[in-house]
């Protein structure tokens, strides 16, 4: 950036003295001979000729005067200039995506949201669904991401270092392959389950799953539950491949083109929402506040 002392030399030049520059800038006399003798040894030149009349520009102090105030203003459109970058770039939500955890229904709410927080922009930054990148990027969303859109609950949101807001709940379902005898129902009775295999994520993960499981074990025990310990590709292609069931739900329809998502008549529900850094920025509190809103029932 420019250097300040350029404008007590403008100020110097244009009052003709020392003394009514210091006047005009609200500085001591020996403040404002300091600067310009700062100036000159900075720049290598020698800017005014000292006379028993006053002061006088020496051809350099003419050539200078004459870019010095261009150079000022041009110096602080570009501070503005940035100060406006930084400000867009500050309005932009970063919204992480993954097979497990697709954007789809925050697009679908966007048009509403925008409606209340207009200045924000909406920006996907996909990412590989790993037991690592789960990890790390729930751990430092604010970084490069902002919020992700998942099922979660507070023993999750614990282990993974972030906060979550609900949106709504969402059914726990079966997904089965779409070979699967049960593949041509609409809809699943749980009696329908009897005999098969259902994978479910390990005991600790979701007190939610952790009811349903407590149920089936003590009420279904022709329903073989399986645990595992990650949602990734990999256990929807063991669900395809096995022909086992597996724990889903709707918002996961996309993850596989081989498996089918069928909702099953218990009362068995999982929060579904946003996750964000435990320190959100102002633009993330905005955004959720509108996200609420939106949600709320008419």
């Amino acid at each position: 950036m420019y250097n300040p002392q350029l404008e007590t030399f403008i100020s110097v030049a244009d009052a003709g003295s020392f003394n009514k520059a210091a006047e005009q800038l609200y500085i001591t006399p020996p403040a404002v001979i300091k600067q310009i003798n700062l100036l000159e040894t900075s720049l290598g030149l020698e800017l005014f000729v000292r006379t028993h009349r006053g002061l006088k520009l020496t051809a350099s102090g003419k050539s200078l005067y004459k870019d010095a105030k261009y150079v000022i203003q041009y110096c602080k459109e570009s501070v503005e200039r940035a100060k406006r970058a930084m400000e867009e770039e500050q309005n932009v939500i970063r919204i992480g995506t993954s097979p497990m955890t697709p954007a789809q229904v925050l697009v679908e709410l966007w048009p509403k949201i925008h409606e209340q927080c207009e200045d924000i922009k909406f920006q996907i930054i996909p990412f590989e669904n790993t037991p690592e990148n789960a990890r790390e990027i729930l751990k430092n969303l604010g970084q490069n991401i902002d919020i992700v859109a998942g099922i979660f609950d507070e023993t999750m949101l614990q282990y993974r270092q972030c906060e979550g807001q609900e949106l709504f709940k969402v059914p726990i379902c079966c997904a089965c392959s779409v070979h699967h005898r049960l593949a041509a129902k609409g809809s699943l009775k749980i009696e329908d389950l009897y005999g098969e295999k259902l994978l479910l994520m390990r005991p600790g993960w979701s007190h939610y799953v952790d009811m349903l499981r407590e149920d089936l074990e003590e009420n279904h025990p022709d329903i073989t539950v399986v645990d595992f310990d990650f949602y990734n590709v990999d256990i929807f292609n063991r669900c395809e491949n096995s022909d086992d069931l597996l724990m889903a739900i709707d918002n996961w329809k996309s993850v596989h083109p081989l498996l089918k998502i069928l909702r099953v008549d218990w009362d068995y529900q999982i929060p579904f929402g946003l996750l964000y850094s435990k320190e959100p920025t102002h633009t993330v509190k905005r955004f959720l506040k509108a996200a609420s809103a939106v949600m709320k029932p008419e």
